[in-house]
This record gives C-alpha cells, sequence and structure tokens, in this order.
C-alpha cells in the first residue's frame, strides 16, 4: 500500500473516530545536539520506545500547544498509529513566535486545511535518526520539502534549529525544533 493511500486513509479514519488515548509519565533522557554525546537534557516523556509520538508529546507539557494543534487537526490517530515518522517538533516557545493571532487563527475549525497543511509540513514519512540527517533537502508529508543545513555546528530545518534529538518513540523519531517551521515557497 502506497504511503500516501496510508496517510489519508488515517486521517480519514481519525476525523470518523476519536480514540482516547491514555497517558504514562515516565522519564527518558534525550541527546542533544552540538554537545558532547555524554551530555543530555531530561524531558518528561511517555513510556520511551514503547509509546507514540503522540504520547510522548502529550506526556510533556513543553509540547502542550502542539498537542492542541494536533487534536485541532484532527491527527492523533496518525501521530498513533504504526507507521515510522520523523517529527521535527515545535516547543510552546515555538508557537509563541508565531506573529500575534496566528496561532488562533490556524486554530480555527474553518482553517483546519491549513493547520494540516502547517503539521505534515513537520513529519518526514520515515524514522530518520540525527546521526543520518544530511545536509539537503527531505520531503515532507505535506508533499513539499525541508531545507536540511548545519550552521555553526547547528543542525537547522530550514530557518529553525534543532534543540534536542532522537527522542525514541514505537512509531519513530522527535526532534524538538526551536521555530514553528513555515513551508517554503517553491
Amino acid at each position: 500500500m502506497h504511503f500516501s493511500s496510508l496517510f489519508k486513509g488515517a486521517l480519514v479514519s481519525t476525523l470518523v473516530l476519536s480514540p482516547m488515548l491514555g497517558l504514562m509519565p515516565a522519564q527518558a533522557e534525550m541527546n542533544k545536539p552540538n554537545k558532547s554525546s555524554t551530555e543530555t537534557t531530561k524531558i518528561k516523556t511517555s513510556q520511551q520506545a514503547q509509546t507514540s509520538i503522540l504520547d510522548i508529546a502529550k506526556s510533556n507539557e513543553n509540547f502542550s500547544t502542539l498537542v492542541a494543534a494536533i487534536q485541532a487537526a484532527g491527527l492523533e490517530e496518525v501521530l498513533a498509529s504504526n507507521g515510522q515518522f520523523t517529527v521535527f517538533a515545535p516547543t510552546n516557545e515555538a508557537f509563541a513566535k508565531l506573529p500575534q493571532g496566528q496561532l488562533e487563527e490556524l486554530l480555527k475549525p474553518e482553517n483546519k486545511v491549513q493547520l494540516v497543511s502547517l503539521l505534515t509540513y513537520h513529519v518526514v514519512p520515515s524514522a530518520i535518526a540525527s546521526t543520518a540527517i544530511q545536509p539537503g533537502t527531505i520531503t515532507t508529508v505535506e508533499g513539499r520539502s525541508l531545507q536540511l543545513s548545519i550552521a555553526d555546528s547547528k543542525l537547522k530545518v530550514n530557518d529553525a534549529t534543532v534543540l534536542a534529538t532522537d527522542i525514541q518513540a514505537s512509531n519513530g523519531v522527535i526532534h524538538v525544533v526551536d521555530s514553528v517551521i513555515i513551508p517554503m515557497a517553491q
């Protein structure tokens, strides 16, 4: 089955069914890029590598805005599914950098298509560890490309800086970014 068909099927299922997901908080460590390999930062997550990307985001208060956007877009089931994804996850602080009123406007039901487009631009349809990321472009679930680069020894995704990498989930990996990644004109 082609990925886009699977994704569209999961999206349709999400819009029809709204499953309730439980949380099982735990502590996990994630590597901070551009630091020594022994330096780590604690992040509250759900059962690391045994829980979905969605559950990890739900269990971390730094992703509450992202979770609210995922819920408003109807993408919960997709990010809890068995697929393999890489999510460049903006923090609450990243969303706070958006122009005043933009997030509120995107969260309105009549703007769901734009919100889905923005969120799926943060998702790559395969799990990619930070050690496998190379400068260049990569196609997102949304269909457009992200520009990956290294500037001042920091991994960049378009204009966003990766703050933390390789948060393992049962259905992929999360890399934390400091900005909401706005699709580039192509």
